[in-house]
């Protein structure tokens, strides 16, 4: 069930996905050119896969209704039943999709654990099962960047590259959740394409930080973006006139990526307020601070409520936030609330952590 929570007009960073449309985006919206996208003849989803795949310098791309869809579709393109998935264990695929790589793909997940999300190419050799048929088969390598449970983490390239280059030298393919790979991709200057490179499949996002009402995509060679089409049609993922959607995203490429540095800018400014709360400390997954727009924060030890009720509390004061742990924190900074927002809702943390 939906929590209600008392203030619907309260600073909301619970996510990046609660933003709504700007009136730019809806007159665009609005504007857009449609036809069926089932069919395959809406002109505006047409245009906006044909440009993504261009910008991640890949062949195909097929438009989906979330992010979800996006991997799992990506996930069954890729793999057969009885096939075994290298990921991390904070992963998006393996927390919060509905055990959708067993239930959909009859995959299994082996995972890697460290604290940011990131490993190192060390560690893949001995995720790789051996060609025995007593073990699944090691099929597919799936990294998530920017990673959200590991702190809003963006990889380094040379390590994401070489991790890749493991996995795919002993014939794996590899996919990447890059949900937020815009953010990644501003955080670190690093293009989209050459973050894309080292993957067969790519999904990204337009519902986060670009502020779009609906809409993901999945990236790839023509050959497995036709099984990816599949496999939305499969589940239920075709859309009729799906163009109003796609002129969003068009939207939002051309208006909405350059300005998640401001996001990235404001979270830096959140995260260091809070630090100075009595009782807050840092996260281990980003011990120095936020790298992008996701700002995790811990409750110490002394303290003698949890996180669950500093959400509650924070709520009553109309700020929402998620409690992600028994006493982790997280808030994100989107494009629908500003500067002068997020030192209100610092203060109104230090306020709930004493009580007052």
């Amino acid at each position: 069930m939906p929590i209600r929570w008392p203030h619907m007009d309260a600073i909301d960073l619970r996510s990046d996905t609660v933003t709504r449309p700007t009136p730019a985006m809806r007159e665009a919206m609005m504007r857009a050119p449609l036809g069926d996208d089932v069919l395959g003849d809406d002109p505006s989803v047409l245009a906006l896969q044909e440009r993504v795949a261009s910008l991640m310098g890949k062949q195909a791309a097929c438009f989906v209704p979330s992010g979800t869809m996006a991997n799992q579709t990506a996930i069954r393109a890729q793999t057969e039943p009885g096939d075994e998935i290298i990921c991390h264990e904070g992963s998006h695929i393996f927390h919060y999709e509905g055990g959708g790589p067993a239930v959909i793909s009859g995959c299994m997940c082996r995972v890697v654990d460290t604290p940011d999300g990131t490993f190192g190419e060390e560690m893949v050799p001995a995720m790789v099962r051996p060609d025995d048929s007593h073990f699944c088969r090691s099929r597919l390598l799936v990294l998530e960047n920017t990673h959200n449970r590991g702190g809003g983490t963006v990889w380094p390239l040379e390590r994401l590259a070489r991790v890749a280059a493991a996995a795919a030298g002993r014939g794996l393919r590899r996919h990447l959740d890059g949900a937020r790979l815009w953010n990644a991709s501003v955080a670190s200057g690093v293009p989209v394409a050459t973050w894309a490179s080292h993957f067969d499949t790519v999904a990204a996002c337009f519902s986060k930080g670009l502020g779009c009402p609906v809409g993901s995509i999945v990236v790839g060679d023509r050959q497995t973006i036709a099984r990816v089409h599949r496999a939305r049609k499969l589940l239920g993922g075709g859309m009729r006139q799906a163009g109003m959607l796609a002129a969003a995203a068009m939207h939002a490429l051309d208006h909405h990526v350059e300005r998640l540095s401001i996001d990235h800018a404001n979270a830096r400014d959140l995260w260091r307020t809070l630090m100075q709360v009595p009782g807050l400390e840092a996260d281990p997954g980003q011990p120095d601070g936020p790298m992008t727009n996701l700002v995790f924060y811990r409750l110490a030890a002394s303290v003698p409520f949890d996180a669950s009720t500093l959400q509650t509390r924070l709520a009553a004061r109309g700020v929402l936030a998620l409690a992600t742990g028994p006493r982790r924190m997280r808030m994100v900074t989107h494009l629908d609330v500003s500067g002068a927002q997020c030192a209100t809702a610092a203060q109104a943390t230090r306020d709930a952590m004493a009580g007052s």
